[in-house]
């Protein structure tokens, strides 16, 4: 009985709720003609024009959606287009054979093309109780969507997108663009805008927040005050987001090319600490020790890179941004062990990437180009006889000069600074120029060996056997 009467409850307050986010979320469609909005079909890749028409031939409905519509409003272009149609993802594998279903919170088809990928998702629908067998939806504790497998019409599917700017809707059938909850008016109006209620939505999945915040720095527009207002109050739920996920969401943030303007606003919304505990630890209210001016500088530095078209890499990113918790945690290490500091250098490596690896799931493969990248700072200093050219066969040695470079720009200390200026000369220098570099230095004493002197044995006394 008692279940009876819950299940009751759950399914009056999941409509209720659903009603107050259809209201908030302005559901009035309004169809942009051909003539009114600039989305050309000579700017959509041919692949997603191919997915479209074949949807549509069959008797589907189809769209492009997302940010690849927004984009192409706002004259950008589009890194890759996304289809939502009314096929379930069974029926869209029927049709294209180069395709493959994925996920397991929400069901998608890719159609491969090479190695272009166009992800196809079924119109989603809201999360009610008594569900058809054929839709799935699963929630935690914490509100959060485990499962989200509940398809529905165009019109909801509008309304379970995250902001009113990736909910617009292109159609190749007519080349109109559909609007169901007012993104084109945010978009004029440079507005992030959470579709439905903004706490709710948030607890579903709370990487939106991280979303609102990238979308913002990267489209140079603001977060409305609603959707902005319960940020700082629910950040700590990012705490409850899977780490291999908060990798791939911390790489969006800060390596697409608006890092810096990223970074200031996660500091402002208190999202930075759950992405970044061991970092967090060393700010300062003046926001001006050598780490904070470290994380600005090499952010701005990724930036510059990423508008030059040039290559970036996120070991060098973390391993700049580790760099001063480090010396902080091998300081204390030696302190409280005695241990020779190469060596305690060596454990605080490990205690650093293993508690930035419990939030972030941050690749092997990636946090043993960052411990290079760390030691080599030890060994730079050391360029006697053949170690400096040894040094520059190293693979990530260019990482590790960038990296020193920036931290005599950081602390403006002399010797740093020397120690740079002489590694920029000689990496550009000719071989005998480099051997008269190698000259003026100063050699290493080499290490006094040892030598035991023979034990005098005791003279033999005559006449004793």
């Amino acid at each position: 009985m008692f279940t009876r009467v819950a299940n009751f409850c759950r399914k009056v307050l999941s409509r209720e709720e659903s009603m107050a986010n259809d209201a908030i979320a302005q559901p009035h469609m309004s169809v942009i003609p051909r003539e009114q909005h600039n989305i050309s079909r000579k700017d959509i890749s041919e692949n997603a024009l191919k997915v479209l028409y074949r949807l549509n031939k069959a008797g589907y409905e189809a769209y492009l959606v997302g940010g690849g519509v927004r984009d192409l409003l706002l004259g950008k272009k589009p890194k890759d287009f996304d289809v939502t149609t009314s096929a379930t993802p069974e029926q869209v594998r029927k049709l294209f054979r180069n395709c493959r279903l994925v996920g397991r919170r929400f069901r998608l088809a890719h159609v491969m093309f090479g190695p272009e990928i166009i992800e196809v998702a079924t119109f989603r629908g809201h999360h009610e109780a008594g569900a058809s067998d054929r839709t799935t939806s699963q929630r935690g504790q914490n509100g959060m969507l485990l499962r989200d497998n509940i398809f529905g019409s165009i019109e909801e599917d509008a309304q379970r997108r995250d902001f009113t700017i990736n909910s617009l809707y292109y159609s190749v059938a007519d080349f109109t663009v559909r609007d169901y909850v007012g993104g084109m008016q945010d978009l004029k109006e440079g507005l992030i805008r959470l579709i439905g209620t903004p706490e709710t939505r948030y607890r579903e999945d709370p990487v939106r927040m991280l979303r609102a915040v990238r979308f913002a720095a990267k489209l140079n527009m603001r977060i409305s005050p609603e959707t902005a207002e319960p940020i700082p109050r629910l950040a700590t739920l990012i705490n409850d987001v899977p780490p291999a996920r908060l990798f791939e969401e911390a790489l969006k943030l800060l390596q697409a090319g608006h890092g810096f303007e990223t970074y200031n606003l996660l500091r402002e919304y208190n999202l930075f600490q759950p992405l970044f505990p061991t970092i967090t630890r060393y700010f300062t209210e003046s926001g001006d020790s050598p780490m904070e001016r470290m994380i600005a500088q090499v952010l701005k530095n990724t930036d510059t890179r990423i508008r030059n078209d040039m290559r970036v890499n996120p070991a060098f990113l973390f391993a700049a941004m580790f760099w001063y918790p480090l010396l902080e945690t091998a300081q204390r290490i030696t302190q409280e062990s005695g241990l020779a500091y190469y060596d305690a250098f060596a454990l605080a490596a490990n205690d650093v990437l293993d508690e930035g690896c419990r939030t972030l799931a941050i690749p092997k493969r990636i946090t043993t180009l960052v411990r290079d990248i760390w030691q080599l700072q030890l060994r730079m200093s050391r360029r006697q006889g053949k170690r400096a050219w040894k040094l520059m066969e190293h693979p990530k040695f260019r990482a590790a000069f960038d990296l020193l470079s920036l931290r005599a720009e950081i602390e403006r200390n002399q010797e740093l600074q020397r120690l740079t200026q002489w590694w920029a000369e000689f990496q550009v220098s000719a071989p005998p120029e480099q051997k008269d570099m190698l000259t003026g230095l100063d050699e290493e004493p080499e290490p006094r060996r040892r030598h035991r002197r023979p034990r005098k044995r005791a003279p033999r006394r005559e006449g004793t056997a």
